[in-house]
């Protein structure tokens, strides 16, 4: 089976830069924090598309602060598992970033769907975070991209830094032969063994 598709550390920024949306109406400036934070809970928290859509703001704040661990309830899993994730330091900016953009009534409201579409506590959807994602990709890398390449790239960064039991746990895998597709070499990997190779020379 070939390693997935994945993102470089490049493509990985130029990415998330392609869902902001800057120099626009704050509205506009809002979703754009919004976009991002989708892509960051994918790339820097390894979640499912389908599980950040059923996200509450309880999962993600906390008096009014970011948590430090998602806790994916086993409402929301695939699996219906529950499964904990520490918060990157990209991804607490990002969630302060978001809780910032956010209108009083909605931080008081912890109950409330995570995201919300342009019309009011309309939830967003699998489909339209697809969309979201996709069109940033062809924007920032002339190429598609779909929500599970970015889960992918979390997984491949995750397995050059720990063990594959870790690895397994925090993407939610029930087998761990389902988390052993990481262990392919990725074009970042090959181009370390090369230049790792030079260095010798």
């Amino acid at each position: 089976m070939s390693a997935p598709k994945t993102l470089n550390v490049d493509e990985q920024k130029q990415l998330l830069d392609a869902l902001l949306v800057k120099d626009k109406p704050i509205k506009s400036v809002r979703i754009g924090i919004r976009n991002y934070l989708l892509g960051c809970l994918m790339l820097e928290a390894g979640l499912r598309v389908g599980e950040v859509v059923k996200l509450k703001m309880w999962h993600l704040y906390f008096n009014h602060k970011p948590v430090n661990s998602i806790v994916l309830t086993k409402n929301i899993t695939k699996n219906h598992r529950e499964r904990i994730v520490p918060v990157s330091t990209r991804l607490k900016k990002s969630l302060e970033d978001y809780h910032n953009s956010i209108d009083v009534p909605d931080l008081i409201l912890y109950d409330n769907s995570g995201f919300f579409t342009k019309l009011p506590r309309l939830n967003i959807t699998t489909r339209q975070v697809e969309r979201i994602i996709n069109s940033a990709g062809m924007k920032a890398l002339n190429r598609p991209v779909n929500p599970h390449m970015l889960r992918h790239t979390f997984a491949s960064k995750l397995m050059r830094v720990t063990d594959m039991r870790t690895v397994q746990e925090l993407l939610g895998h029930s087998n761990i032969s389902t988390t052993e597709i990481y262990t392919h070499p990725n074009e970042d990997d090959k181009k370390k063994a090369i230049g790792n190779m030079d260095e010798q020379d």
